[in-house]
C-alpha cells in the first residue's frame, strides 16, 4: 500500500492550478487535432475544470499543412466568439523546420508566441533534425526571436549532448506535459524525467489532439514521488 501511496495521478500534482498551456492542437478544424467547434468547446470546458486558466492555440504550419497566418487568425476569431468562458485564449503556431517554414521566416509571415510576441515554437522531424538545424536556430535568434523546441523528449534522435548543446545556446525546452505519465513511451518518458531533474524545461503543454487521450493520460498513470517533486522547476511563463 505504501508503494501506492508514494505516487500521484497527473491531475493531482498541482501542475494545472492557474495553468498556462504552452502547446495544444485545439483549434478546430485546422490540422490534425481537434475537429469540430463543440469539440473544441469541450476541451475548454474540461480545461476550467481542471484548473487551467490560459491557452496557447499552436496549429501546425509545415508543408504537409501549409496553414496561413490569415487563415488560422480568421479561425481563430470564431473560436473566441463562441467561447465565452474564463480561460484566456491566444493564437501562435507550432513551425515545423522544414522548406515551408525558410520560406515564412524569410517573408516575415509567421505566428510568434509570448506576450511580447517574441518567441518561436518550432519542431523537427522525430527521427532526424533538419540539415541546417543549428544554422537555422541561429538565424531565428539573429532575427530577435527566442525558439521554444517543442517537446524535445520525444526525439529519437536527440542524447543529453544534444540536449546540453541546445540549453546552453539559449534554446527553451517545452515538455508535453503526459510525457511524464509515459503517454509517449518508457524513452520519452526517461528522457522527460531526465530534462525535468536538470530543469532545463522552461514550459510545458498539453500537445493535446483527442481529449479522451488527454484525460487518460492524466487521470490514470501515476508518477512517482520524486517526480512529483520535481514539477515546480518547470517555470511555464516568458518575462
Amino acid at each position: 500500500m505504501l508503494f501506492f501511496n508514494n505516487k500521484k495521478k497527473l491531475v493531482n500534482t498541482g501542475i494545472f492550478n492557474a495553468a498556462t498551456d504552452w502547446h495544444s492542437h485545439i483549434l478546430p478544424g485546422v490540422d490534425d487535432g481537434i475537429e469540430t467547434m463543440q469539440d473544441s468547446l469541450a476541451v475548454l470546458a474540461y480545461y476550467e475544470k481542471i484548473g487551467i486558466r490560459e491557452v496557447w492555440l499552436t496549429p501546425h504550419i509545415m508543408e504537409d499543412m501549409p496553414n496561413t497566418p490569415g487563415e488560422l487568425r480568421a479561425r481563430y476569431d470564431e473560436l473566441t466568439e463562441a467561447y465565452q468562458g474564463p480561460v484566456k485564449l491566444n493564437l501562435a503556431a507550432e513551425n515545423m523546420l522544414d522548406n515551408l517554414f525558410n520560406e515564412r521566416f524569410a517573408s516575415g509571415t509567421l505566428l510568434p508566441i509570448g506576450p511580447k510576441g517574441d518567441h518561436l515554437l518550432v519542431e523537427t522531424s522525430y527521427y532526424q533534425p533538419p540539415l541546417d538545424f543549428h544554422a537555422t536556430l541561429g538565424r531565428i535568434m539573429e532575427a530577435g526571436y527566442t525558439p521554444i523546441l517543442a517537446h524535445p523528449e520525444r526525439y529519437r534522435y536527440m542524447d543529453d549532448n544534444d540536449y546540453d548543446n541546445l540549453y546552453s545556446k539559449g534554446v527553451k525546452l517545452q515538455m508535453n506535459v503526459v510525457s511524464l505519465a509515459g503517454g509517449y513511451g518508457k524513452p520519452a518518458q526517461e528522457k522527460a524525467c531526465a530534462l525535468l531533474a536538470k530543469g532545463y524545461y522552461s514550459f510545458f503543454g498539453s500537445d493535446l489532439h483527442v481529449l479522451d487521450h488527454f484525460q487518460q493520460a492524466i487521470n490514470t498513470k501515476a508518477l512517482k514521488k520524486e517526480v512529483v517533486e520535481l514539477l515546480p522547476r518547470i517555470q511555464n511563463k516568458i518575462f
